[in-house]
């Protein structure tokens, strides 16, 4: 039992974490710039129809905390999820670390996969990048910002060892 410890923790040691493209931190911040001014608009909408008429104070410095802590997500977030998002594929896996204030990690079996699916929204198209949506029997996982040449190759990569799993699955199905 201590071997294969061993032999488990080696090969976890060897899982080659692949960073994101320079692009998706432009693309982040932009996104976040949306959210963030979507966001100010609504405290702003809120404050005009509902605070300022009735001249509460307490709202109005709950108001300006909720807008400078926007402001400051807006400004540290994308540079502290660009940092920390890696992922990996390997034959067996697909290993996704990310976060920001709480980290996340999702280790997905490549037999479990379902479906495969290419995406990528506006602000996607403008920094060319594209995600990567894989489904399984317990959810949805996304790779996410990656550079559309390598959304490609991961999707056709996955399909092809789904394929594979499929039919070694219906080989010894048809053995027994």
């Amino acid at each position: 039992m201590g071997k294969e410890n061993e032999m488990n923790l080696g090969a976890a040691e060897n899982v080659r974490y692949e960073k994101l493209p320079k692009r998706a931190l432009q693309c982040m911040y932009a996104a976040d710039i949306v959210t963030g001014i979507i966001v100010l608009a609504v405290i702003g909408a809120v404050n005009y129809f509902w605070l300022f008429p009735q001249q509460i104070d307490a709202g109005k410095w709950i108001s300006l905390a909720f807008a400078v802590l926007t402001v400051l997500d807006v400004l540290i977030s994308p540079y502290f999820r660009y940092h920390r998002y890696r992922y990996s594929i390997n034959d067996e896996c697909i290993d996704i670390i990310e976060g920001y204030l709480f980290v996340k990690r999702n280790i997905v079996p490549i037999e479990r996969l379902h479906k495969l699916q290419t995406t990528k929204g506006p602000i996607d198209q403008i920094f060319g990048v594209e995600k990567v949506v894989v489904t399984t029997g317990g959810g949805d996982v996304t790779i996410s910002f990656l550079e559309e040449e390598r959304a490609e190759q991961i999707a056709e990569s996955l399909r092809r060892k789904i394929n594979e799993i499929v039919k070694e699955q219906r080989a010894e199905d048809g053995k027994e």
